[in-house]
């Protein structure tokens, strides 16, 4: 999420404030006394000074002595049953303390720390009713009241008039976080002279970090003066552990100057503060302020801490409880979409979305909205244009990793958006899939807001001399109003929590085709499987009869030659070479199927070596007259040795054979990808055997979106070419645009192996071809 205030922040690089280790101040409020004790024999370690004034007892007089010599066996055995930890069932304690004439009555909080138990002291007011009766009474009618608040805004100010009545304080002020943790003051009491707070916003700065992580450790904070004099403790560092003593839990915990300051600049004397938790995170603060210095007895900021608990616990069920006509109204758009989206497919789910019964963009309230499926956008109502919408695209992919982004100030995350912040200020962003792209983008025009600040929240940090920036309270909290520009109305949960759902039944059915086209890639390896199987079969039991008869019409021939006429001996022949054509294509049939049956055996393969021992192979018994050229050496590729050799002959016979011209050459090389090729890549385009035809062929690659990583073999030539009306059927097998006898004859077979070889490999192959010119072949031996 995006606002004003976390901006300024982002700018502030880290202030001081943050950074400033306000758990380790190395000093409490005097208010009180605390004692550091080694947990295992229960002798105090460390004391804070003021224990002389509050105990009777010099700080020497304490360290490294029992703690029973200062409570007594009987008061100590009652917290050593809760060494575990569980002190939550015995604090507070009241203890009794020996003075100097008489028992001192005292308020005990006792908690474990990485080093040691902190026990700090308070003397107890005269006047504290302790009993259960007493809280009971404190607390009783708050509760009623509270429990009978209908929305958030009622119990907010039920809570601080109620936590006024106890203190006795001049201001409380309930203080609610958004998510870029600014505050805004949502509910008051107050004296009538005091100047109202009510509707003020604070930035998130005016309470840093660490302060914050501390408010969730802390269900209560208690300043009783901000000009008291901090206590320092005895010895500095922490004897168990060498370090400054963690006072995160510690409630007499000094306070931060800066905070100090702060307080004073607002005319405050005395703070408390109780935390208001909503799963488990800061979802606020109830903030108690007085003129004057002020002492809050312990039993009163117990019975202010429960009611604080109370509250956190009914945020969840009032803030559920607003806008519910508004919420019960998307609920019955999502049910629209929940119920139709099912039923749709990958084809119908755009129209599906874009349908005005089921109105998108009312599902989040927004007028624009944009759905980015098959490399193009669909929009609905208002939306930036389409460059825009790719520009906003590549943005978000590169500047978001979840699946779900929203923003109210877009122009301020993304400086493009500035120019169309009248239409985007607001965005939501689904993201169904990363790797196919698909997007779901809803918009929310700019609004010009104003906001009540209490006080000008900008530049918050001095500049020190050293050059380091230190968090500086602002010095007046009168009203500062600002016009706020590039932001759409907030989203609320509601509407986020309906895209989600949305992103759950859209992710279904990509999830569900993606199932179907698993079961069809499993039924087409079964269907090609059964098929090679066949063709191995047919062709395997169609050879023994066919050379019978092939060798027996050679027999005749031999035979019986001289007997019959003329014609009858010729036909005879044609038998016989019918018979020698058939098993030449069973033979290549049977080939072609075991290539899809046998395992690659893969391996680097040094492509020279490969070439070399092909070209001795054909330069045996075909064309050598040919020359042949190699550029430059060919790299060497992970491939199956054998099977890219017979790919290399297949490639090179043709290339040998269909050529008329008198000075025959093929050439063998490689490119290193696309932008090489220069035409950039195209769809492979099949042929059998090359042929003459008509016209020009020109089958160059087609344009691809990205050239591939590994090299382009080509084989290249000047024979006879191909025409272009003969480029879609060139890789099918049987399919010959020759007669038999024309340049040397051949089964139609060659191409489809060839083509069959490279698919095994991962690659593809493609022809370029000018009838009468010449032919190259392309091919990869990987994707």
């Amino acid at each position: 999420m995006n606002s004003i205030a976390r901006d300024r922040m982002a700018t502030l690089d880290l202030p001081p404030g943050d950074r400033e280790p306000i758990h380790i101040p190395g000093a409490i409020q005097p208010h009180g006394v605390l004692l550091l004790i080694r947990e295992a024999d229960l002798t105090i370690v460390q004391v804070s000074a003021n224990t002389a004034a509050l105990l009777g007892r010099e700080p020497e007089e304490l360290l490294n002595t029992p703690l029973n010599d200062l409570l007594g066996a009987a008061q100590v055995e009652m917290f050593s049953a809760c060494l575990d930890g569980d002190f939550n069932s015995i604090n507070p304690l009241h203890l009794m303390i020996p003075h100097t004439q008489q028992a001192q009555r005292m308020d005990g909080m006792i908690h474990q720390t990485e080093a040691g138990l902190i026990l700090e002291l308070e003397p107890a007011q005269p006047e504290e009713e302790t009993d259960v009766f007493g809280f009971y009474h404190l607390v009783k009618g708050a509760l009623n009241r509270m429990q009978s608040a209908m929305t958030l805004e009622q119990l907010g100010q039920v809570i601080v008039q109620e936590i006024r009545q106890l203190t006795g304080c001049d201001r409380v002020m309930v203080y609610q976080f958004d998510d870029s943790g600014a505050g805004q003051v949502i509910a008051e009491a107050r004296q009538d002279a005091l100047i109202p707070y009510l509707g003020l916003h604070y930035p998130a700065i005016d309470i840093p970090n660490s302060a914050r992580q501390l408010y969730t450790l802390n269900g209560l904070r208690l300043i009783p003066d901000v000009h008291y004099q901090p206590v320092p403790l005895i010895p500095v560092l922490n004897p168990l552990s060498d370090r400054p003593t963690d006072l995160s839990l510690a409630v007499l915990r000094s306070v931060s100057p800066c905070h100090i300051e702060y307080l004073q600049n607002m005319a405050v004397a005395a703070s408390m503060s109780i935390s208001l938790i909503k799963q488990g995170r800061l979802w606020g603060l109830i903030a108690c302020h007085h003129g004057t210095p002020k002492f809050i007895p312990y039993a009163v900021r117990i019975a202010c801490e429960f009611l604080g608990q109370v509250m956190s616990m009914e945020l969840i069920a009032k803030e559920a409880n607003e806008d519910l006509d508004y919420k019960m109204k998307l609920k019955s758009i999502q049910a629209k979409f929940l119920e139709t989206i099912p039923q749709q497919n990958q084809h119908s789910l755009i129209n599906c979305l874009i349908s005005p019964d089921l109105q998108l963009l009312d599902l989040v309230s927004a007028q624009g909205a944009a759905i980015y499926w098959n490399g193009e956008f669909t929009t609905l109502g208002n939306t930036p244009g389409p460059n825009a919408l790719n520009r906003l695209l590549e943005w978000l992919e590169s500047h978001t990793e979840d699946n779900l982004f929203y923003t109210d100030a877009l122009p301020s995350l993304c400086q493009e958006a500035e120019s169309y912040r009248s239409i985007a200020s607001g965005l939501i962003a689904l993201t169904i899939s990363r790797t196919n792209r698909n997007y779901i983008l809803w918009f929310r025009p700019e609004v010009l807001q104003t906001v009540n600040w209490g006080g000008n929240p900008n530049q918050p940090v001095e500049i020190l001399e050293n050059g380091e920036k230190r968090l500086t309270p602002r010095q007046s909290f009168a009203l500062w109003q600002e016009t706020v520009r590039g932001k759409s109305l907030p989203w609320k949960a509601c509407e986020i929590e309906a895209v989600q759902e949305l992103s759950s039944a859209i992710v279904g059915i990509v999830l569900r085709h993606a199932d179907e086209l698993a079961r069809i890639n499993i039924e087409l390896e079964r269907s090609n499987t059964e098929l090679d199987a066949f063709a191995y079969v047919a062709s395997h039991d169609l050879k023994e009869p066919l050379r019978g008869i092939h060798n027996y019409a050679n027999f005749l021939i031999e035979d019986y030659g001289h007997v019959l006429s003329e014609d009858g001996v010729s036909k005879l022949q044609t038998l016989v070479r019918l018979t020698q054509r058939m098993e030449d294509l069973i033979n290549s049939l049977l080939h072609f199927s075991r290539l899809g049956r046998v395992e690659l055996n893969l391996q680097r393969v040094d492509l020279n070596t490969v070439v070399k021992n092909v070209l001795d192979v054909l330069s045996i018994s075909k064309e050598p007259e040919v020359k042949i050229r190699i550029p430059r050496p060919l790299p060497t590729v992970l491939c199956d040795r054998i099977q890219v050799a017979e790919l290399f002959t297949n490639l090179l016979s043709n290339a040998m054979k269909y050529n008329n011209k008198a000075e025959k050459w093929v050439e063998i090389g490689f490119l290193e990808g696309s932008r090489e090729l220069g035409v950039g890549n195209r769809d492979k385009r099949g042929k059998e055997d090359r042929e003459d035809g008509g016209g020009t062929s020109s089958s160059s690659p087609s344009p691809s979106p990205s050239p591939p990583p590994t090299p382009i073999f080509y084989i290249r030539d000047n024979g006879i070419g191909i025409r272009d009306r003969h480029l879609d059927n060139i890789f099918r097998i049987f399919k010959r645009l020759h007669g038999p006898s024309q340049y040397g004859g051949g089964t139609g077979a060659g191409l489809t192996i060839a083509k069959k070889i490279v698919e095994r490999h991962g690659g593809r192959i493609w022809v370029e071809s000018t009838y009468g010119e010449g032919s190259t072949f392309y091919f990869t031996l990987q994707s």
